[in-house]
């Protein structure tokens, strides 16, 4: 196998993501660009290279209302979908949208990501009747999803024929970590720097700086008290002996 040298590399990924864009010829580029740089991950050095950010040729993006924030990742298999009267899908800058994640909308719906927020494989966000909101630098770990809405189960009816019910958005703050498979049901608000563990279901809202776990979640401690117990264990050392 040769060796291509860096510099080489670097100029072809430069080239072709010069002409990288949402179309079919930018998305041909992005390919292209992509041979000479590692997979998954590596994307986002291609996505730095240009404003227009890295789509994947295997993305499908079927949406009017879609805002792209710059140096945006959407890797292989992402969806984005706007069903009948759906509401915008908005990204901010430096969004990392991996593997075979899904947005929709529907009537009512609409998706607001911030800034630097990055969702890992197999996430679902489907806003119906209400919207779902991140704020900046979040870190969203694989299979989490997002529902601001329930199917109604009225005895006596098909659960294909119940309507859509919602008790309100989802909202969640800066800097927040959801562990893998979260999942998030409507009318829930989660504070800046929260951390909610993997599997945990979360119908009610967690505070900021809270350490939230089960289902459904609850808070079990607080981030400040990290801090404190470290201060208590560093205090309670022995002191060293004279040498």
């Amino acid at each position: 196998m040769i060796r291509v040298p860096w510099r080489v590399r670097l100029l072809w990924m430069r080239f072709w993501m010069f002409f990288s864009g949402r179309r079919s010829l930018g998305r041909l580029a992005a390919s292209l660009a992509a041979w000479a740089c590692p997979p998954y991950y590596g994307r986002m050095t291609l996505a730095g290279m240009t404003p227009r950010g890295f789509i994947s040729p295997s993305a499908t993006i079927y949406h009017e209302k879609l805002k792209l924030g710059r140096h945006v990742v959407l890797d292989d298999g992402v969806l984005i979908y706007q069903d009948t009267d759906g509401g915008e899908v908005e990204l901010g800058d430096g969004v990392h949208l991996w593997r075979h994640t899904v947005i929709q909308t529907g009537q009512g719906g609409r998706v607001k990501i911030g800034s630097r927020t990055s969702f890992q494989r197999h996430c679902q966000l489907s806003a119906y009747l209400a919207a779902i909101e991140f704020g900046e630098r979040c870190q969203i770990a694989p299979f989490c999803c997002f529902f601001p809405y329930d199917h109604g189960v009225q005895p006596g009816r098909p659960i294909f024929g119940q309507p859509l019910e919602s008790k309100g958005p989802i909202v969640i703050g800066n800097d927040v970590w959801l562990g893998t498979g979260v999942i998030v049901l409507s009318n829930v608000k989660i504070g800046d720097g929260a951390v909610i563990a993997a599997g945990s279901v979360v119908t009610m809202d967690i505070p900021a700086g809270a350490i939230a776990a089960g289902v459904p979640a609850r808070v079990i401690r607080m981030r400040s008290e990290l801090d404190r117990n470290a201060a208590d264990l560093s205090s309670n050392k022995p002191p060293l002996e004279a040498q």
